[in-house]
């Protein structure tokens, strides 16, 4: 029997072009997702890289079941979720979340802070209204903010604490598998390592496993335990990520890590980011010890 958290198997999703004003007519179609297999372990996180319009988004869909696939097979723990619908769907989807990319457009501007993260536990119907804001004020403790924030609305918030309550909402129904659709891609470098620390932490903690969609090759090194890269649809190359990027072996892989920036700095320059790097380390540190109990 595998140990497998979540088999992707022949997996494909194509979409119809259409064309005309009164009377729409097939004239094509497009494969966004064609024939893909991958397998993420529990506590593992899957990093799939590629450039605009290689299926990676469709594929974190397909696998959350926001589309239903043309052909192939999905288990989630030993489970075919392929077809399921109706209450079977709405139960699974508890063991499932996202984390989006943008996180100024995905948290309702009109809801507080606690309503936003509160959400996922009403929908499931799980606890009492205490016992949410309770699990609240948990969750806001465990990425990095407090309690009396929950009172709060998404316009108050810098980008980088948008996309903590973002992960606190993913968080909420305690899922087994979190999708990252490009978590980071919206905000500053500075900000990116700290949100991408968070989730190695998390991982840590709970033993998460991530599907973590990207473009950028650095966060990817950065984040992933393996990764795989497509291209058109399909995934050409898929190694575990030291070995990946060490000896590429398909030549769209080999254009891709040779076109990772160098940072070239002076001495003097070298010295002065390093007492920034140990400075920045030791108040995340701190911040760590104080807001994640238990470590």
């Amino acid at each position: 029997m595998s140990t497998a958290l979540l088999e992707v198997e022949h997996l494909a999703r194509s979409f119809q072009i259409r064309r005309g004003l009164v009377v729409a007519r097939k004239v094509g179609e497009v494969h966004a997702v064609d024939d893909i297999s991958f397998s993420i372990a529990r506590g593992e996180t899957l990093g799939i890289v590629g450039e605009s319009g290689s299926g990676k988004s469709t594929t974190a869909r397909l696998v959350l079941r926001l589309l239903d696939p043309s052909a192939g097979r999905i288990r989630f723990d030993g489970t075919d979720i392929t077809a399921l619908t109706g209450p079977a769907l709405r139960r699974f989807r508890r063991r499932m979340q996202i984390v989006f990319q943008d996180p100024f457009a995905s948290l309702d501007p009109r809801q507080s802070v606690e309503e936003i993260i509160g959400e996922p536990l009403l929908l499931h119907r799980a606890g009492t209204a205490a016992a949410r804001r309770e699990r609240v004020a948990e969750l806001l403790s465990l990425v990095g903010l407090s309690a009396p924030q929950a009172r709060r609305y998404p316009h108050e918030f810098s980008g980088g604490q948008r996309q903590r309550i973002g992960i606190a909402r993913a968080l909420a129904a305690e899922p087994e598998l979190i999708v990252c659709d490009e978590p980071v891609s919206a905000l500053d470098v500075s900000i990116q390592a700290q949100v991408l620390n968070l989730l190695r932490d998390l991982q840590a903690r709970l033993g998460i496993a991530y599907l973590f969609i990207t473009h950028d090759l650095a966060v990817v090194r950065h984040v992933a335990h393996r990764v795989a890269v497509m291209r058109r649809g399909k995934i050409v190359e898929m190694a575990h990520t030291e070995a990946l990027f060490a000896a590429p072996v398909d030549p769209y892989t080999r254009s891709l890590v040779a076109a990772m920036p160098e940072v070239k700095t002076a001495p003097a320059i070298q010295q002065r980011l390093a007492v920034i790097a140990g400075a920045a380390a030791h108040r995340q540190t701190s911040l760590t010890s104080a807001t994640l109990p238990g470590r």
